[in-house]
């Protein structure tokens, strides 16, 4: 836990990096349900689909 009081909203350089860092990952877990879905919604093994690279996943949502 941070030293820092909990009303602080300031983010340090690395926090920032940390927090980038979850963002992309949870927009590539977010992107393979998408794909699992689509794969059972046409009748495909949805456990086909695989984890994108985070540069494919921010494209496709930009």
């Amino acid at each position: 836990m941070s030293s820092r009081p909990w009303c602080e909203h300031r983010l340090t350089p690395d926090e920032r990096r940390r927090m980038r860092t979850l963002e992309e990952s949870l927009d590539q877990c977010w992107d393979l349900l998408r794909q699992r879905r689509a794969h059972a919604g046409y009748g495909e093994d949805p456990w086909q689909a695989h984890p994108r690279p985070v540069p494919d996943v921010e494209h496709d949502q930009s």
